[in-house]
């Protein structure tokens, strides 16, 4: 998708998590429940499991964005652009990737009108979205790119000090004949540190890098 290359970081809802937030209107109650998801395959079938739990509700209204720019919105039986639409622009609105949410209305028995259901659905997912910061349920995925070096023992604590003076974390230390260790950088950040250790190398070049991904910083 153009400018996806651009974007450094995003926000998502922890695996594993499902927030959930509420807005009532003259007596029709609208649920929306957020959840991450890594894929289409995973946004239906969390979609499938809230019109499985709320089978009796008038509608269960879904939208999902996802890291690659794929994203996807009904109203499910409500009028054009009432429902799904406002569902999907709070996501948009929170920075949100990777995340599925279906508001579930239970209707009340009075018509609440264009405006009033892009109110309520709106309202709805922001409170999701609310509950979601107050339970610790966002995460930041952030650019990285991945360094792997071999080093032998007594570089380790000066490759672990050049490692955090450019910005990186260890992931992962390997203690074999030499010490392997798995270090990643907020992406452009690596090229320093690859340079640094290039010259403690005396030029040789001891490092692998690879290609960016959205990780946990």
């Amino acid at each position: 998708m153009p400018g996806e290359s651009l974007r450094q970081s995003y926000l998502t809802i922890a695996n594993g998590d499902e927030v959930t937030g509420e807005f009532e209107d003259r007596r029709s109650r609208f649920i929306a429940q957020l959840a991450h998801v890594s894929g289409e395959g995973e946004a239906n079938a969390f979609i499938e499991k809230v019109r499985s739990r709320h089978h009796d509700a008038r509608h269960n209204v879904p939208a999902w964005v996802l890291a690659d720019g794929r994203e996807r919105c009904s109203d499910d039986g409500e009028p054009s652009r009432t429902a799904g639409m406002p569902t999907l622009e709070v996501l948009h609105g929170a920075g949100f990737k990777d995340v599925c949410c279906v508001v579930t209305r239970y209707f009340g028995g009075t018509l609440l009108g264009p405006g009033g259901l892009v109110r309520a659905y709106t309202a709805a997912t922001q409170a999701a979205v609310e509950e979601a910061h107050s339970a610790g349920s966002i995460i930041e995925m952030t650019l990285v790119t991945r360094v792997v070096v071999q080093i032998p023992y007594s570089a380790y604590d000066r490759l672990t000090r050049m490692v955090a003076d450019a910005g990186g974390r260890v992931r992962d230390s390997v203690f074999a004949e030499d010490v392997q260790l798995t270090c990643v950088f907020r992406t452009g950040d690596e090229q320093a540190f690859v340079t640094a250790v290039t010259e403690f190398a005396n030029g040789d070049d001891i490092c692998r890098v690879g290609e960016p991904g959205f990780a946990e910083l």
